[in-house]
């Protein structure tokens, strides 16, 4: 998978405050993912979020624009 820094991220749960999406803030052995709905930010192992992904929307691409 090809994730890069401000992508955001499509994946199958979505975070107790109701949002699906997640922005790319940091990548390497582990992710730094931000919420898109309340700003929550959490680390997540890079194997966990690959397999959890199910939409890649580039950076500057975002639906609305």
């Amino acid at each position: 998978m090809d994730i890069q820094v401000g992508d955001i991220l499509k994946l199958k749960k979505q975070h107790p405050c109701g949002s699906k999406e997640w922005e790319v803030l940091r990548i390497g052995a582990d992710f730094r993912l931000k919420c898109r709905g309340c700003g929550h930010q959490i680390m997540i192992a890079r194997r966990q979020a690959e397999k959890n992904v199910r939409e890649i929307i580039p950076a500057g691409q975002e639906e609305g624009q």
